[in-house]
C-alpha cells in the first residue's frame, strides 16, 4: 500500500463552509444525484422489457447508463454524507478505492462512446452487414474491452500513486478524493506521476476522439449520399443523441483531466467536477430519451402497462 507515513485519514475541505451555501448545495446534489440514478435505472430497464430495445444501440446504451450510475455513486453520495454529518474525514483506504473507482468510470466512459459511435457507423455506412457486424457476441466483447482498456490506462498512474508519501499534511482542497488535490499535498517528489497522468489522459482523449471523429466523418460522407432528404434525416436523428453526449464529455472532462499542473489552485477543478458528477450523468438519461423516439415510445408504454396493473 501506500507510504503514508504518519497520514491514516484525509479531510475533505468541500466546495464550501457556508451553512446556506452547503443546504443549497445539499438540495442540489440530491437532487440531480435521485434524477441521474432514476433516470439511468429507467434507461436500463426499458433495455431489459422492452423487445424493441434489444438492438446493439440499446445495449450500448444500457451499459453507458450502467456506468453513469457507477460515476455518480463513486463520489457523489460521500458528499452528502459529509454535508449532512460534518463529518468531513475519509480513511486512506477509502479515498484510494474512490480515486480507482472514479477514475476507472470516468476512462471508461470514453473508450464506451467510441464503441458507440463505431456502432452508429456500421448501422449507416454498412446496413446489410450491420446485424453480422455487431453480433451479441461482439458487442459484449466490446464493452468488456472497454471496461480492460480503462483498467490498464489507470494502472500506471495507480500504482504510483500507492507510492506517494504523505507526511503531516492531510487537508485535500476538494469533495472528493482525487488525484490533482492529492498530488498537491503529497510530501514525494510528484513531477513523474503528473506526466504519466497526463500521458495516460492524452492517449486515451486521442484514442478514443480518433475513433469517434473518423466514424462520424464516414457518417456524414454517407448520409450526405443518401437521395432522400427524409432519410438524411433519420439517419442524423439516430447519432443526435450520442454526438450531444460526447460533446459534453470531451468538452468538460477535457478541462479537468488535461491540466497539467495539479500544484495549482483547485477552485475552478471543483466547480468542473461537481457539474461533471451531478449534471452530467443526470443529463444523459433525458438526452437520449427526449431525442429518440423509440425510447419514449418505451416509456409510454412501460408506463400503460404499469397504470393497466395498478387498476387491476
Amino acid at each position: 500500500m501506500m507510504k503514508n507515513y504518519t497520514v491514516t485519514t484525509f479531510i475533505l475541505l468541500g466546495l464550501t463552509d457556508d451553512p446556506q451555501l452547503l443546504a443549497l448545495i445539499f438540495i442540489f446534489l440530491f437532487l440531480t444525484y435521485m434524477l441521474s440514478v432514476t433516470g439511468n435505472l429507467t434507461i436500463i430497464t426499458l433495455t431489459f422489457v422492452d423487445p424493441h430495445l434489444k438492438t446493439p444501440m440499446y445495449f450500448f446504451l444500457q451499459n453507458f447508463s450502467f456506468l453513469e450510475i457507477s460515476f455518480t455513486t463513486a463520489s457523489i453520495p460521500r458528499y452528502l454524507y459529509n454535508i449532512a454529518t460534518g463529518d468531513k474525514v475519509i480513511t486512506y483506504n477509502a479515498c484510494v478505492i474512490q480515486v480507482f473507482f472514479t477514475d476507472l468510470c470516468a476512462v471508461t466512459e470514453f473508450f464506451l462512446l467510441a464503441a458507440m459511435s463505431y456502432d452508429r457507423y456500421v448501422a449507416i455506412c454498412k446496413p446489410l452487414h450491420y446485424v453480422t457486424i455487431m453480433s451479441c457476441k461482439v458487442c459484449r466483447i466490446l464493452v468488456v474491452c472497454c471496461w480492460l482498456a480503462g483498467l490498464l490506462v489507470i494502472s500506471s498512474p495507480l500504482s504510483l500513486g500507492l507510492n506517494l508519501k504523505f507526511c503531516d499534511l492531510n487537508v485535500i482542497d476538494h469533495f472528493l478524493c482525487d488525484a490533482s488535490p492529492l498530488l498537491k499535498i503529497s510530501c514525494s517528489d510528484t513531477w513523474f506521476m503528473e506526466q504519466t497522468v497526463v500521458i495516460c489522459a492524452v492517449m486515451t482523449l486521442i484514442l478514443t476522439l480518433m475513433c469517434v471523429v473518423l466514424s462520424y466523418i464516414y457518417i456524414i460522407k454517407t448520409t450526405l449520399g443518401f437521395p432522400s432528404a427524409q432519410q438524411r434525416k433519420k439517419a442524423f436523428s439516430t447519432c443526435s443523441s450520442h454526438m450531444i453526449v460526447v460533446s459534453i464529455t470531451y468538452g468538460t472532462c477535457m478541462f479537468i483531466y488535461m491540466n497539467p499542473t495539479a500544484k495549482e489552485e483547485v477552485t475552478i477543478n471543483k466547480v468542473i467536477s461537481l457539474l461533471i458528477f451531478s449534471i452530467s450523468p443526470m443529463l444523459n438519461p433525458f438526452i437520449y430519451t427526449l431525442r429518440n423516439n423509440q425510447v419514449k415510445k418505451a416509456f409510454n408504454s412501460s408506463i400503460k402497462r404499469i397504470a393497466s396493473f395498478l387498476r387491476k
